[in-house]
Parts: C-alpha cells; sequence; structure tokens
C-alpha cells in the first residue's frame, strides 16, 4: 500500500477548540433557557424575530417557491418515504411461548418527539428536511419539531417547503448549538425532543455529541466523506468528477480514492484539482482537496477492502469491473453507490436512501438515519404459576452465584406462595413478622 496523494491537515486541533466553545454554550442555555436563545441567535445569525415560524410566514415562503422546485422536493419526498416505509415493515411485534406458561414478547414504539436538524449556512438543505423530517414521520413519530438557520429575515423558501411537505409540527427559525439546545431542552414548545437528527456543521455535530445521553441522536457526525474504489476499467474523469463533488461539501471533507492501479491513481491526482479549480465557487473544493484529499494503491483487491474498512466512509462508491465482489466483501460504509451510474449526489437528493450518515468511522458500528432510529424495540414477559417452579428456581440459584441475595429471595417467595406444600432448601420471608 502507498499514498499517491496524502492528507495535509488533521482536524484534531479544531476539534478540541470547538468542543469548548459548545461546551459552555449548552451550560449557558441549560441555565437560562429561552433567554439564552435568543441572545445566541441574535450574536450569531443577526436574529432578531420569532423563534417559532407561523403560519401566515410559512405559508407567504411557500407561495415563494416556485412549482418546478415544489415538484422536485415532491418527488424527493416520494421516494425518500418509500424507502422509510420499506424499512419500518421490516421490524415487525411478536409474542412467542418458548417454555410451557411463559410469555416473551417485542413492542415497537416509535419515540414521542423527534428534533430534526437542517443546515442552512452556505447552502439551502432541501433535501436534508425531506431525509430527517419524512423518515420521522413514516416511523410514527407524534410531534417532530424541524428547524434551520435564518438566511437574512427567514429560512429558505425551499427549506420551509420540504419541512412543510414531508410533515414537520413545528418549525425553528434556528440553528447552530442554540437550535439543537432549544430542541433538546424543549424550550419554545415544553416538548424536550427524544431524540435529534441531521446534519450540521461541526458546532452542530459537538452539541450533539455532548448531549447524547439527555437526548437520543441519529449518528456521531463529522465532516462529510467520501471514497471510491476503483479499478484500471474506471474513467478517471469520473471519479475527479465525483470526488470534486463531494469535496464541494466543506473545507474539512475528505475524500478518498482506493485503487489498484498506479496508472489510474495518477491521472485522478492530475485531473482532480482540475476539476476542482473548474467551478464556478472553487475556493471549498480546492481547500478540501489539497488538506484532506487522499490517493491510496494497494497491492490487492483484498488490500482495497482492508483499507475501505479500516477508513469507514460515510459514501463509498464502487466503480470496477467487479462491484458485486465488493458489495459482498466491505463491511464498513454509511451507503454505498456500486457502478458508475450510481453518484453519491443521488443518494444525498432523491434516490430514496438516506443521506445522514455517520463518519469519522462511526459506520464501523453504526449504519445511518432510517425508520429504525426513531423506534423502541420494547420487550415484555409473563409467567404463570406452573412456569414459576422452573424459572424461579433458576433464577433464585443463578441470583446466589452472583452473590445477589434480595433477588433470589424475590423468586423463593414465589416458590413458597405457588407451591406451599413443596420442601425447598432456603430461607424465606416470613410474612408475619411484617403484619
Amino acid at each position: 500500500m502507498k499514498h499517491i496523494k496524502a492528507p495535509g491537515k488533521s482536524t484534531e486541533e479544531q476539534d478540541k477548540k470547538i468542543a469548548g466553545i459548545v461546551e459552555t454554550m449548552l451550560a449557558e442555555i441549560k441555565q437560562n433557557g429561552e433567554k439564552a436563545v435568543l441572545e445566541y441567535a441574535k450574536k450569531l445569525d443577526g436574529w432578531q424575530g420569532n423563534v417559532i415560524l407561523s403560519d401566515e410566514k410559512k405559508q407567504s415562503l411557500i407561495s415563494s417557491v416556485p412549482q418546478s422546485q415544489k415538484d422536485d422536493i415532491e418527488f424527493a419526498h416520494e421516494q425518500v418515504k418509500r424507502f422509510a416505509q420499506a424499512q419500518l415493515a421490516s421490524v415487525n411485534e411478536f409474542e412467542i411461548e418458548p417454555y410451557p406458561g411463559v410469555k416473551l414478547g417485542q413492542r415497537v414504539l416509535p419515540v414521542q418527539c423527534a428534533g430534526c436538524y437542517v443546515p442552512g449556512g452556505r447552502y439551502a438543505h432541501a433535501a436534508s428536511a425531506v431525509m430527517s423530517v419524512t423518515t420521522a414521520k413514516v416511523a410514527g413519530v407524534e410531534h417532530i419539531v424541524a428547524c434551520s438557520p435564518p438566511r437574512g429575515d427567514a429560512i429558505d423558501p425551499a427549506v420551509a417547503y420540504a419541512m412543510d411537505l414531508a410533515g414537520a409540527d413545528v418549525i425553528f427559525e434556528l440553528g447552530g448549538v442554540q437550535a439543537v439546545a432549544a430542541m433538546a431542552y424543549g424550550l419554545f414548545t415544553g416538548q424536550e425532543a427524544d431524540i435529534i437528527v441531521g446534519p450540521g456543521n461541526a458546532f452542530v455535530a459537538e452539541a450533539k455529541r455532548i448531549l447524547f445521553g439527555h437526548v437520543g441522536i441519529d449518528v456521531f457526525a463529522g465532516p462529510t466523506e467520501s471514497a471510491i474504489i476503483a479499478d484500471d476499467s474506471a474513467d478517471p474523469m469520473t471519479i475527479a468528477v465525483d470526488l470534486a463533488s463531494q469535496a464541494e461539501h466543506g473545507t474539512t471533507s475528505p475524500v478518498w480514492l482506493f485503487t489498484e492501479s498506479d496508472a489510474l491513481a495518477n491521472k485522478v491526482a492530475e485531473l482532480t484539482p482540475k476539476v476542482c479549480a473548474d467551478l464556478p465557487e472553487n475556493s471549498v473544493a480546492l481547500e478540501a482537496w489539497d488538506n484532506y484529499g487522499e490517493i491510496i494503491v494497494c497491492d490487492s483487491r483484498d488490500e482495497v477492502v482492508k483499507v475501505s474498512d479500516k477508513y469507514a466512509a460515510e459514501h463509498l462508491q464502487v466503480i470496477t469491473e467487479d462491484d458485486e465482489w465488493y458489495k459482498q466483501n466491505l463491511n464498513n460504509y454509511g451507503s454505498l453507490f456500486l457502478g458508475e451510474g450510481s453518484t453519491v449526489t443521488h443518494g444525498d437528493k432523491c434516490s430514496g436512501t438516506n443521506h445522514i450518515l455517520p463518519t469519522k468511522r462511526a459506520a464501523r458500528y453504526s449504519g445511518g438515519l432510517n425508520a429504525h432510529k426513531f423506534l423502541k424495540i420494547l420487550t415484555y414477559q409473563e409467567l404463570d404459576e406452573s412456569a414459576n417452579k422452573v424459572f424461579s428456581a433458576a433464577a433464585s440459584r443463578i441470583s446466589r452465584i452472583e452473590g445477589m441475595e434480595a433477588h433470589a429471595r424475590a423468586c423463593d417467595w414465589r416458590l413458597r406462595k405457588y407451591y406451599p406444600d413443596e420442601q425447598w432448601d432456603f430461607e424465606v420471608y416470613d410474612q408475619t413478622r411484617y403484619d
């Protein structure tokens, strides 16, 4: 394995600085509530209006969206909805009787309140609104709060339309750490979010990370990252175009190429900065490529898989003569794009799979946002008297192996109560001592 192009920077030092800033902000908002949120909104976004988007203003924003844009957003919404419905159908409630007198079961319930963060800084992320709100709605979440940073005197009209179409109950014209905290602490609505989902900048991602535990989150997120696996059959220009398309996300967004081909690697290394430079607004993609782009040449396709699984990219494209082999052998990625016809933009915008995906190697243990993220798998059991003769006896013995006497006596009590004529070799509570 060798680097044709190595990264120029690491994000670790910047991450530490961001963590300190976010911790301070969250502590202040927790202490001072809505007042602190409004102060941060004014300070950071110049926002002095209402936090909650009124119905009148929402309708005004929606009416300004061209019908052609509405049509495209509706198309994306339908694809995401269909995929989320299929995900929802893949998990079921059940009840079994594994032993006479024992019923074990599973209930599947949605969380009651979800907070959906929709980025709105450099770009108006209407697709993110579709991805998060639609999936929560399909999962059956009763109350959905969506938020996006204001751009001037309002949030982006297309984002407002997407949120409304997807089913948001409340829309915040609010962004950043203050928006995440407001949803987590139930500010302005009186209802705390059970889970907060959606991509955002480094400050938003850090706020979600710190608040995890107080609320659920979708994924541990960092800058968008994309990798491509390709062989000699791949078109270098296609690869360069796709790497540039993902470098556009942000100056710290890494893009990677893993290949067995020196010739392909060198050609892509030559083309990619030229493709980035040819963008109308090229500074972001060029900086991302210069500082975080990598090209790695491996000795075999097995090594390609090993390297790819180590990086665990958020987005992973495969453009080879044997895409199916890679599909069967790759393990760690947020979402997989097979063949030249599949570019990450499809998944980002409208193909139907969710674009809210794990970064920073979290794909080793987690998938992206899906209908299941909004569900709780709850279990129950019911044991009748006959089952207690077996299960209470076993649980009592195991409890004493562990040194947990009170646990053991909870089972002993039932054995004595249900089978008073049986001989048991244990001491148990004498109820008369408590009457």
